[in-house]
């Protein structure tokens, strides 16, 4: 006998929403039905599990079981409903069996022929489903890797030697948690010490050898094929490692970089999937792979949710389909299912989709013009066939909500332009027309008065992308010039050693040119000596000559200078054949200092800090008495970045020299803004400027860089080692092409007066934010009460700052849905700055994250924005969500 329900009308699912036919696998269990064979209860649950349900079933249909179809409807309207289904059977249900059912003869508005019965077989679990939660809480597979010689060995541990400056390298077990991106490390004989752990995620890189400061000058003892080097982002200290055995380090750095590989493939769903397994497996205390609702509770502390208990409760429960008050497997993955939904996006889908909740080609097409893009039919196409999950929507150029929350998640959803991410400006230009990464006492880790310095500060600042760093040059006590901060109590590295990390790490971000502004204070025999390192150690990479073919009083371009590394330094008069020992002036920047030490010294007496000074001034670095004189050998790399005092700018208005350049201390570069501030973008259109931070700075605290770039300042030289606003906004401002250290000056400062560019209105919508850091690890109760600050950093009749309301006890998904609005006079060198932080009634606001951008490298309509921490390391998956609306004034 033949099924009534497939002769049915609405059983008819137009060929325009025909989906997929493949075999499912068992579901939940659940309180079986009266008739295990209603065909039509298989197929609405299953459809509505699978997709929002379709018009083609339609929600007057009644049945013997009306829950079943209520809950697929309310599925339809309002996903987070639960979806009660029936025990699949085994085998094929025989078509011949009696149904007992009410069918609605209203017809259905797109009747088709019946869809024949042979061709109908059961519909595929629902794609929807994150990955990681399929045997919740049992261990992440790091994506196949879990068979690999490598992984396996981490899984199952090593014993590695941290060496470290004090003490007796003591061996320690390191193991890959089964998360697959965590790695703890302990005692060798379990004494009494806490466990500590870093995330593969936080890992930057992987050095095999002696390739760190730290092994190079701890590590003699040990076999360099034993040796390994972690070197993680942000702020925190390089791990050096010596295992037992060469076998051993292999499989720790190549298993290493097949995980860190893998985990910057991920997509944004699958790194929140992976957050929320790790805060799973946290939370399961005794670590049975069930969950109670104490457990529970703990575990929505620990993602920034404070829940109402009862509500809580009833979650629970609704979850806890065996009633045992604990959650296991699928029901795990129910409760994880409803705390991601993000309302907002399945909102945004139904505008566009309609009651079908189906996206077409020409839906998609309608939205991407909203958003500001390419709105073709043809890219709407191709977006489908990139992000849409099911195979049989993708087929039929539909889209469902699964895909369209790939789409908005993926890169493509991005608020920076990814066309950006690459190196697209014009390269050409003279090396004036750019603004260029710099960094000021790049030697130092910490302060400028006690703290470190390191060969391993000039790596990181370079893989920053930062194109210029400097290098303080002292006398070596062995003849060797040594690198550090003068009259203070920081340490000492080798002028090689420096010049030996600059070369092997100069060009890995960036292709294009780095400079090196020396400050020096080395006699002539030790400048003759770094002459020479330069030359032995960078070889070809070092530029000693003009380029050919190039006027040599004009400054060439970055593309010209690919791979090369430039000298800034003092240089002598033509001719070259003077007797040795000419004396030459103070570079400027020396000259600033003293000037800047003596009125520092004056405010600091009047603080009653001169004790501290004075204690300074009592350390005398070894300075050589003929150190303001210049040697010939040094004399000769410097090519187009000669140093030279500043003559004031009536005078070099009047007679540029391209190829000499001045250093300015923020001081004194304020003061030629507010005096002169046209005058000073005409000078910077034509040479290069440095400017550099108050010399006195104990802190090494910042500036702000931008009052300096709105002038056309190429050079604005920052503390690396210091986090702050000041550089959020240096990274944001090299964030757009290809983070490569160059960035091109608007039309406006390369050949002034020009154009003055068009006003602009800035609308941001603040929607939501998901998964913010919790602060107050050590406090299980301590939620967030999270706001957003939109900042605009430009010209000064640019700059301002607005927020939203603060949203009590939310920092898992919190919503604002408030617009901040700005007019903006000058767009081209606007910065904008996304803050979240943590209210606070009766203190200072606590910093969560922040994330920069040039205001041109901004796309418009709904945006993700991927959070960062205070020292630029990602807070993934942390992000906001948000509508930017542009519109010319």
């Amino acid at each position: 006998m033949s099924c009534p329900v497939l002769s049915h009308p609405a059983m008819s699912v137009p060929p325009t929403l025909s989906y997929p036919v493949l075999s499912v696998p068992p579901i939940l269990p659940v309180p079986s039905c009266p008739i295990v064979s209603c065909l039509f209860c298989h197929i609405v649950s299953y459809m509505s599990h699978l997709i929002p349900l379709p018009s083609a079933i339609h929600p007057t249909l009644s049945c013997p079981h009306p829950s079943i179809l209520s809950h697929a409807v309310l599925c339809h309207s309002a996903p987070s409903h639960p979806i009660p289904s029936h025990p699949i059977p085994s085998h094929p249900i025989p078509w011949d069996t009696e149904v007992c059912i009410q069918m609605c003869t209203e017809p259905h508005p797109h009747p088709v022929p019946p869809v024949h019965p042979q061709s109908l077989q059961y519909l595929p679990a629902p794609p929807s489903i994150p990955q990681y939660l399929h045997g919740v809480p049992t261990g992440w597979s790091p994506a196949g890797l879990t068979e690999d010689e490598d992984i396996q060995r981490m899984l199952r541990g090593s014993l590695l030697r941290k060496i470290k400056s004090r003490g007796v390298p003591r061996e320690r077990l390191f193991r890959l948690q089964e998360d697959g991106a965590t790695v703890c490390f302990e005692g060798r004989f379990g004494r009494a010490r806490s466990q500590q752990s870093f995330s593969v995620m936080h890992v930057e890189g992987v050095r095999e050898g002696h390739q760190s400061e730290g092994l190079r000058k701890y590590g003699g003892a040990f076999p360099e094929r034993h040796c390994f080097t972690l070197v993680f982002k942000g702020k925190r200290k390089n791990l050096d490692l010596a295992a037992r055995g060469e076998e051993d380090a292999r499989h720790w750095v190549q298993g290493l970089t097949k995980l860190m590989g893998r985990l910057q493939a991920m997509s944004q769903p699958e790194k929140l999937d992976h957050w929320i397994h790790g805060v799973l497996q946290r939370a399961d205390r005794n670590k049975d792979n069930k969950m109670s609702f104490r457990e529970v509770k703990s575990m929505l502390r620990m993602i920034n949710i404070d829940m109402d208990d009862v509500y809580a409760y009833k979650l629970f429960k609704e979850c806890d389909r065996s009633g045992d008050e604990r959650l296991e497997g699928r029901e795990l993955e129910e409760f994880c299912r409803r705390l991601l939904r993000r309302p907002e996006l399945e909102e945004l889908f139904g505008r566009y989709s309609g009651e079908d909740r189906v996206l077409s080609a020409e839906e998609l097409r309608d939205f991407l013009q909203d958003q500001g893009e390419d709105a073709s039919l043809r890219q709407a196409r191709a977006i489908i066939r990139t992000y849409e999950l099911n195979e049989k929507a993708r087929q039929q150029d539909l889209m469902m909500l699964d895909g369209f929350m790939m789409y908005l998640l993926s890169a493509a959803g991005d608020i920076l332009n990814q066309e950006h991410t690459k190196v697209h400006q014009d390269m050409s230009q003279p090396l004036c027309h750019y603004f260029i990464s710099s960094s000021h006492n790049t030697y130092l880790t910490r302060n400028q008065i006690g703290g470190t310095s390191s060969t391993e500060a000039y790596v990181r600042v370079l893989m920053a992308g930062c194109r210029c760093v400097e290098l303080d040059c002292w006398e070596g006590s062995d003849g060797e010039p040594v690198v550090y901060h003068g009259h203070t109590l920081t340490s000492k590295i080798l002028f090689r050693d420096v010049i030996e990390s600059i070369r092997d790490y100069a060009f890995k971000q960036s292709p294009y040119p780095v400079i090196l502004s020396l400050e020096n204070h080395c006699g002539l025999e030790q400048q003759a000596t770094m002459a020479r390192h330069m030359k032995a150690i960078l070889g070809d990479m070092l530029l000693t000559q003009p380029l050919e073919g190039q006027d040599p009083h004009d400054l060439p371009s970055p593309e010209q200078l690919k791979g090369k590394v430039l000298v800034k330094g003092k240089k002598l008069p033509e001719p070259w054949h003077e007797p040795r020992g000419i004396t030459c002036h103070l570079d400027p920047e020396e000259e600033e200092e003293e000037e800047e030490e003596e009125e520092e010294e004056e405010k600091l007496q009047e603080r009653s800090s001169r004790r501290s000074l004075q204690s300074l001034q009592e350390i005398k670095p070894l300075q050589a008495k003929d150190a303001s004189q210049v040697a010939p050998e040094l004399s000769a790399v410097v090519v187009y970045c000669q140093a030279v005092p500043f003559p004031g700018l009536a005078q070099a208005l009047r007679h540029p020299r391209p190829c000499e350049m001045s250093s300015f201390s923020e001081r004194k570069a304020r003061k030629l803004i507010k005096e002169a501030g046209p005058a000073l973008v005409r000078y910077n259109a034509r040479q290069l400027s440095r400017v550099y931070p108050l010399g006195l700075k104990m802190n090494s605290s910042n500036y702000n860089p931008q009052e300096m770039w709105n002038v056309g300042c190429q050079l604005v030289a920052l503390n690396f080692q210091t986090p702050g606003y000041e550089m959020d906004l240096n990274a944001g401002r090299f964030l757009g092409n290809g983070r490569c250290g160059y960035v091109l000056k608007p039309p406006c400062l390369r050949s002034p007066p020009g154009e003055g560019p068009r006003r602009l209105a800035l609308h941001v919508r603040v929607i939501t934010a998901q998964q913010l850091p919790k602060l107050n690890r050590e406090k299980g109760s301590s939620i967030v009460d999270p706001f957003v600050r939109v900042e605009i950093h430009g010209v000064p009749a640019d700059c301002g700052k607005q927020q939203t309301r603060h949203k009590l006890n939310n920092g898992f998904n919190p919503r604002w849905e408030e617009t901040l609005s700005f007019q903006l006079r000058a767009p081209e060198l606007a910065l904008v700055r996304f803050v979240v932080e943590d209210y606070d009634s009766t203190s200072c606001n606590d910093f969560v994250g922040q994330f920069t951008l040039p205001l041109a490298s901004m796309r418009q309509g709904y945006r993700h924005i991927h959070l960062l921490s205070k020292d630029g390391a990602s807070l993934s998956p942390a992000t906001l969500f948000v509508h930017i609306r542009c519109k010319s004034l």
